[in-house]
């Protein structure tokens, strides 16, 4: 999708890395409509692969399409992956010579650095093992614990009466059990659902797609 149409120099590209259409539009919604200043992003998923990345074998079919995805629209000042996971970060990096974060490695740096206790609420059991590694590889493994609603990546993003109640669930288990001061949204099924979850449950929600954007405006890169 093309960008705000505010003149820009600084271009970042943001990869939802599954087929899902609702995936993206939402990514899409959320990056657009609140893009710092003197940037532009577009939001792209690839053609091919899977709907859901929930397994290992999804992770390595969608790799090699994230990479095509980059080869497809020429240079960016940066890279956004747009999965609560490193999937071709570390593939991407090798190709490219600007940033390149996933929106896990930006939510869970955020949230460690409060220093306080916090839950990732993520979409499907399988995703848990994933993410515990990754709150240790970016410092975080004292201070965060995961749960999962145990629903899949499309219902998610559908917010369907079912995922809505599953995620209800693990907020509040979280909040009660975890003491979590903080929440963080861990997939990109829950774009853009930061602030509303916030206002609704009165704790902080983090989801790594904000700060990812912040992360790599000119005005971060400067500062």
């Amino acid at each position: 999708m093309p960008a705000n149409g505010k003149s820009a120099t600084h271009r970042l590209l943001v990869i939802n890395p599954n087929t899902n259409p609702e995936v993206t539009r939402r990514i899409s919604l959320h990056v657009l409509g609140d893009l710092p200043a003197g940037t532009s992003a577009d939001v792209v998923n690839p053609d091919t692969g899977p709907q859901s990345i929930e397994t290992a074998a999804d992770r390595d079919f969608a790799i090699p399409a994230v990479l095509e995805l980059i080869r497809q629209n020429g240079e960016c000042d940066g890279y956004i992956l747009a999965c609560f996971d490193d999937i071709a970060v570390e593939e991407v990096r090798r190709m490219v010579n600007v940033p390149v974060i996933s929106i896990a490695q930006a939510a869970i740096e955020d949230a460690a650095a409060t220093g306080e206790r916090y839950t990732v609420v993520t979409t499907v059991d399988k995703q848990v093992p994933t993410i515990e590694v990754l709150l240790k590889k970016y410092g975080a493994g004292g201070l965060g614990s995961v749960r999962a609603c145990n629903v899949g990546v499309a219902d998610a993003s559908a917010r369907t009466a079912r995922a809505e109640s599953l995620l209800d669930l693990q907020i509040m288990s979280a909040i009660e059990e975890d003491g979590a001061g903080i929440v963080v949204l861990g997939s990109g099924a829950y774009a853009g659902r930061a602030n509303d979850l916030s206002a609704k449950y009165g704790v902080r929600f983090i989801e790594g797609l904000t700060d990812a954007v912040r992360r790599l405006s000119p005005a971060r890169s400067l500062g």
